[in-house]
């Protein structure tokens, strides 16, 4: 039996928690900060913390992948147990893996993160569109079957991401005045909003979007469903910024803070009010719009 769609889950969370995503990124020097070894040990007592003071909070907890799979299976352990502790608690769970690859090899991905009864399911997956839109159909079948949710790099905060994702199509022309044709990642902004035409209160599948890109009033942001903005905090962008990169789809937006947060550990009372501070900060930009 497969869950209520993610966006449909994901807009309740927003609403009734706030729209703030906090990851879960047990990187190294993290953990030396937090007093911890580098080592399987500071990482489950890193993502245990993180999860105790947070999950009965924030809509959505966004793991890393990476930083568990450099310990071998048995960093694998401890983000399935972080998961599942999660979800139990009442959070989404994003799973930032950014998996992109095609046919079998992206089912077999979509399996591992999306597919009900994998100890590794998650709520949504982050994932790759560059070997093209086309190669993420097994991703979005499972995702529409099960109840999950896709967040698809779109326009993303890293600087090297431009020369893609701001690339313009040869022959992608938008009208018969010759006007400059779509850029890549206008085009996967576009899939989305085809893939959550109708649905209500919002589509499940979402895209990525830097919260430190300035003015995207040139992009069709209104896709109808969840846009993903990771660069709050650390990365320079703040809560006031949202309403002036995201204009009227500020409303869709779950921003993304990590290290903004995560530096107050391992103290859970100051875990809890730093997410709280910025959650507050962030429903009072939203309301402005």
């Amino acid at each position: 039996m497969s869950l209520e769609p993610f966006g449909t889950r994901l807009r309740r969370a927003m609403d009734e928690r706030g729209p703030l995503c906090v990851g879960i990124d047990p990187h190294a020097s993290l953990l030396t900060d937090w007093g911890l070894n580098d080592d399987i040990a500071g990482l489950e007592r890193f993502s245990r913390t993180v999860v105790e003071a947070l999950a009965d909070r924030v809509a959505v907890l966004k793991p890393q992948s990476a930083f568990f799979e450099r310990f071998g299976s048995r960093g694998i352990a401890v983000l399935e147990k972080s998961v599942d502790v999660a979800r139990a608690a009442g959070a989404l769970v994003v799973m930032d893996a950014k998996r992109g690859d095609i046919g079998s090899t992206m089912a077999a991905y979509a399996s591992a993160f999306l597919e009900k009864g994998s100890p590794l399911f998650s709520d949504a997956l982050t994932v790759s569109p560059y070997l093209g839109y086309g190669s993420l159909k097994p991703a979005v079948e499972l995702a529409r079957e099960s109840g999950a949710g896709l967040f698809v790099l779109a326009l993303t905060s890293n600087p090297e991401g431009g020369e893609v994702q701001h690339a313009v199509r040869p022959g992608d022309v938008a009208d018969a005045a010759g006007s400059v044709g779509r850029s890549v990642g206008a085009i996967m902004l576009a899939h989305l909003a085809a893939e959550n035409a109708g649905e209500a209160p919002m589509g499940s599948f979402g895209a990525v979007v830097g919260a430190t890109l300035g003015d995207l009033s040139s992009y069709d942001l209104e896709i109808n469903g969840p846009l993903l903005a990771p660069g709050i905090g650390a990365q320079g962008a703040t809560p006031a910024d949202l309403p002036g990169v995201f204009g009227a789809a500020v409303r869709h937006v779950v921003p993304n803070v990590s290290r903004g947060v995560l530096r107050h550990g391992p103290d859970i009372g100051a875990l809890r009010a730093s997410a709280d501070r910025f959650a507050e900060e962030i429903r009072a930009a939203v309301a402005s719009v």
